[in-house]
């Protein structure tokens, strides 16, 4: 048997002529793999989060096949493992309440086992952060694969996005402007293919923003989920996984705080979802990179919009891939962009750029000439979130950035239920609508439920936003005048479990304030009388981890004790793979 290659990690597990090393070999052949498994090639894992009740991943046997043949044509050896999948659309109460433990899984995972470099085949929302943070965590060699935007559905003759269209429609039928029979005709168009949400949602906002970190090849983010260029992308992620191994590239050394202000910039530019940032705040503090909301407010306000792409513009992300894709919107931006950040080609930013620009500018414009301004996103503080909230106010109504209104108060997702199509609510166009009890404690998991709905009686007045304020999420296909992530949430003390009906509240997003106008003593009165509603609190199981160890979401909704750097997988005791002692 030839000796594995000694700076492989998979030599501790097949190299040694020991009890270990037999048992390892022995296992390996019980599998029905061949002596090539264990002759000193680079190991490749292919962590796969297929799924039947995701369709957002349910083409990635396909995409797992793909990287096997990259990986073997590079000489490196392939095994695929399994994780858990999260679909937004199926998975109940929220994707969100599982990332942290997905993470756990892909890091245990990448850990145990004899792998010299992985791929990560993500899609839906919280998939590729889950990977990125499991891996980052494991500091093994890895690259990703996202699974691509699904093919558009036509309805009426327009091209939908799956969510945002959605959501328009959803107000139509409430208002009365949409016949049930048109409903379900729109039901059985709207999901014409495999893949993640074809705008700029979340899942596409992450599959961005692992090109802006670095963390897979150039042009991989926008190819469409059916097109043959996708299976193509795999293989190619496949062969540079291998090229991975043998250099040791490990994902601290791409994950810079260089890396982050890129995918920040580039979340701008593309006008992304809101959740990204809670996610990179996750991944960074994997890697012990110093990031705060502070510094989302600070690029926000010298990076426009430069795409087109709705929920912020017109276009769907497939018109994105054929201007260009990310590497146009990168060539864009490269002004913005720490060109010198490395990435896992082994070549810088700058030195994977392309060298022409977008080929269309409808699509993807210069920083000269915008579709919109900076200041795209805003962070907002003050008496009612003290740690921080964000507005994605590309999305928002302009006139509703600065606004001042009663509140009207939902204590959890079951009040806003009951009562938001009771004509006799005590609602104007210029009430701000709260929710509370919806953060990463209250509801548990922090649901997209902050895209509050219009109250029905407003909305058959043609009212088609307010200012909405809750410490929730909201869909990255959604829009509105929306203020998210309000932190600390109610149920960890907030003061926005303090606030009742009636009471006035005011939002300015350019000046980046938001307070209820009330003083510190009335707010003190009142926390000392109740302290709003009581949180629920799981009684066992990963609900009740979750809820005990989740941080708020200014620090990214991980778990507390999986904040940091992790112990590296090459510091296991020499005990476990040397010797002749018994069990392995």
């Amino acid at each position: 048997m030839a000796e594995s290659s000694p700076g492989l990690r998979s030599a501790k597990w097949f190299s040694g002529r020991d009890v270990p090393g037999f048992v390892h070999r022995s296992a390996m052949r019980a599998s029905g793999f061949s002596r090539m498994a264990v002759d000193g090639r680079p190991i490749v894992g292919i962590c796969n989060s297929w799924s039947e009740v995701v369709n957002c991943n349910m083409h990635f046997r396909g995409l797992a096949d793909s990287v096997r043949r990259g990986v073997l044509a590079a000489g490196g050896y392939p095994l695929e493992f399994p994780t858990i999948s999260l679909g937004e659309q199926l998975m109940k109460p929220t994707t969100m309440l599982f990332r942290n433990l997905m993470a756990m899984d892909v890091e245990e995972s990448i850990r145990a086992y004899p792998f010299d470099a992985v791929v990560l085949l993500g899609g839906c929302d919280k998939t590729v952060p889950a990977q990125l943070m499991g891996a980052a965590s494991a500091d093994v060699p890895a690259i990703v694969v996202t699974g691509g935007p699904a093919s558009p559905a036509v309805f009426g003759g327009k091209q939908l996005g799956v969510g945002t269209d959605l959501w328009h429609y959803i107000d139509d039928v409430r208002a009365g402007r949409m016949s049930m029979t048109d409903y379900d005709r729109l039901e059985a168009a709207a999901g014409p293919s495999r893949g993640h949400c074809p705008e700029m949602g979340t899942a596409s906002t992450m599959a961005t923003l692992v090109e802006g970190l670095g963390m897979t090849l150039p042009g991989t983010a926008a190819v469409p989920a059916m097109d043959s260029r996708r299976l193509q992308v795999a293989e190619e992620c496949g062969v540079r996984a291998v090229g991975l191994a043998t250099e040791r590239l490990r994902p601290s050394d791409v994950l810079t705080r260089e890396a982050f202000d890129n995918a920040i910039t580039l979340m701008l530019a593309v006008g992304g979802s809101t959740n990204a940032i809670v996610h990179l705040l996750a991944i960074a503090g994997r890697v012990g990179v110093p990031l705060s909301l502070d510094r989302f407010h600070e690029l926000s306000a010298r990076t426009p919009l430069v795409v087109n792409v709705r929920p912020a513009g017109e276009h769907l992300v497939e018109q994105v891939f054929h201007a260009g894709g990310i590497p146009a919107v990168m060539k864009s931006i490269e002004a913005l962009l720490h060109t010198d950040a490395l990435t896992v080609t082994g070549k810088s930013v700058g030195d994977n750029l392309p060298s022409v620009p977008a080929a269309d500018t409808t699509v993807i414009a210069s920083l000269d000439a915008p579709f919109q301004p900076p200041q795209g996103l805003a962070v907002v503080r003050g008496n009612l979130a003290p740690n921080g909230a964000v507005i994605k106010c590309s999305a928002a109504s302009p006139e509703l950035l600065v606004h001042q209104g009663p509140a009207v108060v939902f204590d959890d997702i079951n009040d806003l239920m009951r009562r938001f199509d009771d004509p006799d609510l005590d609602v104007t166009p210029d009430s701000v609508l709260v929710l509370r009890s919806a953060g990463p404690r209250g509801a548990p998991g922090m649901p997209e439920w902050g895209q509050l709905p219009i109250p029905t009686k407003l909305l058959k007045q043609g009212v088609t936003d307010m200012v909405r304020i809750s410490d929730a999420r909201m869909s990255g296909t959604a829009y509105g005048t929306c203020v998210l992530h309000v932190s600390p949430e109610s149920a960890a003390g907030g003061p926005l479990a303090l606030v009742r009906d009636g009471d006035v509240i005011a939002l300015d997003a350019p000046a980046g304030t938001l307070k209820v106008l009330l003083t510190d003593a009335e707010l003190s009165a009142r926390r000392a009388e109740s302290g709003g509603p009581a949180p629920k609190t799981p009684v066992r199981g990963y609900a009740a981890l979750y809820v005990e160890r989740v941080l708020q979401a200014d620090r990214g909704c991980d778990f507390d004790f999986l904040v940091g750097r992790s112990q590296n997988p090459s510091d296991e005791p020499d005990a476990i793979f040397d010797g002749w002692v018994g069990g392995w």
